[in-house]
């Protein structure tokens, strides 16, 4: 299945890379709900979440889980909220999201305007803070 993520992943469409490794791909929401806000995708698309194989869903949590400890390093909040929605795009993936409140995660809100500048040096930030 070729989805956006399938042809971000493949460098066919450009993103503000966070993290890659062999199986996940980590880069900027660009519409984002609070600096840092991030998603993170397998590169094999599946469209549904619970569909991924048990290894490979904990796999991708363990890598979510480095990537959100280097953004709350870099964008101090109380905690790393964590949604799946998995309507808008048919491949699954995981937002990594600031937060303070539980409204902070309400996709609903207004969302941060960046510019391109800002968001190369978000990505920078978190990316040279992933152990």
């Amino acid at each position: 299945m070729e989805t956006i993520f399938t042809k971000i992943v493949k460098g066919e469409i450009p993103c503000y890379k966070v993290a890659e490794n062999d199986r996940f791909f980590a880069f900027l929401d660009i519409n984002p709900l609070a600096k840092g806000h991030t998603l993170v995708v397998p590169k094999n698309a599946t469209d549904y979440i619970f569909d991924i194989e048990d290894e490979e869903l904990g796999a991708m949590m363990v890598f979510a889980k480095k990537v959100a400890k280097a953004i709350k390093a870099n964008y101090p909040c109380q905690k790393i909220g964590m949604t799946v929605i998995g309507l808008e795009v048919p491949h699954a993936h995981i937002h990594l999201v600031p937060i303070n409140g539980v409204n902070d995660i309400d996709f609903r809100r207004e969302k941060v305007k960046l510019t391109d500048e800002e968001f190369k040096e978000i990505a920078s930030k978190i990316a040279h803070s992933i152990e």
